[in-house]
């Protein structure tokens, strides 16, 4: 292609994508309050607890569609959202938290599965055929194994950054294919719709926005890291958060000093799993909501800008969360008393 046909294709490409951002202003929330008409996406509903999928009469319960056991669900949640009982007009319905007695397979627990294999097959079929001469998909696969080991070897040190590796590795293509994956259209435009064919529950939903699934890996990371601690110390892993013994070697004042500050450090310690999970869960649930909130106000082109942003957030989160374990679990391992 010559310059002057590239050229000519940039621009008409720039020129259909303005078009498109004004029909998003005018079609969208914004445009349509202004022209007094309805806009292209109907008003998004945000829900912070997971959603029950599966089975249908706890996902039917869950919505205020009527408790009462039935053969054909989707017959039952049919006749009473044409009854109205369960709404302030007929066919509207209200959420509902699940009960503690309820078992019920959620968006994000789907979600959750369908990420977990999608990461299994990406790395099993990626190094299915191994070879001297490496592939492409094999050079991908090396290339992220490489990165995340020479980083590992700049906070650990090359013997334990490969002791480290499996499990920090799980936690950042863990979290990374998790903010990727639910950025696909599918997560927004596949669920169970209601008799004005919208959305009431998704099908799928990214696992970051669940609190469960960040407070897990916030467990698994707190875990690793006093596992190690107590391997490479023993019991003597103890003295950073209870350092009694100080009275009686560094004199009653120092030795309250050495109290104090282990107290600190257990605190501390149980404070990396709150922080942990809520800077994760934060950070997914606030790029969910403004992906839909775009989508509403301006849809079409402008939501591609927030799209490349969340690419940019799902990246960061997962270094963080890896790196910070590293981290913690450097300052563990070589932990001495002073």
């Amino acid at each position: 292609m010559s310059s002057a046909a590239a050229k000519r294709l940039g621009i008409a490409i720039g020129v259909v994508l303005v078009a498109l951002l004004v029909v998003g202003l005018v079609q969208g929330a914004i445009g349509s309050a202004i022209l007094h008409s309805d806009p292209l996406v109907p008003q998004p509903e945000i829900h912070l607890p997971p959603q029950p999928v599966f089975p249908a009469s706890v996902r039917h319960k869950h919505l205020g569609y009527g408790t009462e056991s039935s053969d054909d669900g989707e017959a039952q949640a049919e006749e009473d959202t044409g009854s109205g009982d369960h709404g302030e007009s007929k066919g509207e319905h209200h959420s509902t938290p699940l009960d503690i007695t309820d078992f019920a397979v959620t968006n994000t627990m789907l979600s959750t599965w369908v990420v977990s294999i999608i990461i299994i097959l990406f790395f099993v079929l990626g190094a299915r055929h191994r070879s001297l001469v490496p592939g492409r998909f094999q050079s991908v696969i090396e290339t992220l194994f490489e990165g995340i080991i020479n980083f590992s070897t700049g906070v650990l040190g090359s013997q334990m950054a490969r002791k480290a590796f499996p499990v920090v590795a799980t936690i950042f293509f863990f979290v990374l294919f998790n903010a990727w994956l639910g950025l696909l259209p599918v997560y927004q435009f596949l669920g169970f719709v209601d008799d004005h064919d919208l959305i009431k529950v998704h099908l799928l939903r990214p696992a970051g926005t669940d609190l469960n699934m960040p407070l897990a890996l916030a467990l698994v990371s707190f875990i690793f890291v006093e596992f190690w601690g107590f391997k490479a110390h023993g019991f003597g892993y103890l003295k950073k958060f209870v350092a009694i013994g100080s009275i009686f070697s560094k004199g009653l004042f120092q030795g309250l000093i050495d109290i104090f500050v282990g107290i600190l450090e257990f605190i501390s310690e149980l404070i990396r799993v709150v922080s942990f999970t809520f800077r994760l869960f934060g950070n997914m649930t606030a790029g969910e909501i403004l992906v839909v909130m775009i989508t509403f106000l301006v849809p079409l082109v402008a939501t591609n800008f927030v799209y490349g942003l969340e690419l940019l957030v799902g990246l960061i989160q997962s270094v963080i969360f890896a790196g910070l374990t590293l981290v913690f679990l450097s300052v563990a391992v070589s932990h001495e008393e002073h």
